[in-house]
């Protein structure tokens, strides 16, 4: 597997200039509408806090449509909805609009969501071999070395033949909706956002390609025509070798 590495000194660091790279990149996208398929987490929302503050009058805003990368099934209000940590930290803070949202609806059941959301994904992006194309597609990784809502004792929601699934959290069941490995491997570039020692493990695991990676979902993101990029903090990239 190669990855692309790039190493900060702090979660701080990392976030702010991600935010520098991300607003580069959806300038060169100028004319044609940036599907841009977001995470939730500590490092995503660190993020958005920069983007906030550093580009909350762009008209680049303007050009970038919003999509979810997983959701858990609660109310946009509640504490646990990536949707609603989103809308607070960013949303509201910058000119964009309300049109180039796409959540996904933690308050409606999952199974017919899945398939609204996999519609809605369909209807509104480009399509190669058959699947959706996303510009970029931002994921963290858990612990465990889960990445969007598939889990270790999920590995096949990797090769499903569906847009979304439905996924559950394999200690508290809660269910989720989760794009699918074929979905995230069809994007033009995928990139991490990992920060924190509790993540170094798994991280030298799965970039080093070493023998016990397999068991790791993170593992298999590697898009099939585009690009795959590692943004990490020391602490979480202190075991590569």
């Amino acid at each position: 597997m190669k990855n692309n590495l790039h190493i900060f000194k702090s979660p701080e660091d990392l976030a702010d200039q991600f935010a520098d790279h991300l607003m580069n990149l959806i300038s060169h996208h100028i004319g044609k509408p940036f599907h841009l398929a977001i995470s939730g987490g500590k490092s995503p929302d660190l993020l958005f806090k920069v983007l906030a503050e550093k580009y909350a009058g762009s008209a680049l805003w303007q050009n970038v449509h919003f999509w979810w990368v997983d959701e858990r099934m609660v109310p946009s209000a509640h504490p646990e909805s990536n949707f609603g940590v989103a809308q607070k930290l960013l949303f509201a803070q910058i000119l964009i609009p309300e049109k180039n949202i796409h959540r996904i609806k933690g308050e409606n059941d999952p199974e017919p969501e899945a398939v609204s959301y996999s519609e809605q994904i369909r209807e509104s992006l480009t399509q190669r071999n058959g699947w959706p194309v996303f510009d970029l597609i931002i994921l963290g990784m858990g612990d465990d070395g889960h990445t969007a809502s598939i889990f270790p004792n999920h590995l096949k929601l990797l090769e499903s033949v569906r847009i979304c699934e439905v996924a559950a959290h394999p200690q508290s069941g809660q269910k989720r909706v989760t794009l699918t490995g074929k979905t995230i491997n069809n994007a033009n570039k995928v990139y991490f956002l990992v920060t924190g020692r509790g993540k170094a493990e798994r991280i030298a695991q799965i970039t080093g390609n070493q023998k016990d990676a397999g068991q790791y979902p993170a593992f298999y993101i590697a898009p099939n025509f585009g690009e795959t990029s590692w943004y990490l903090d020391e602490d979480a990239a202190e075991k590569i070798s």
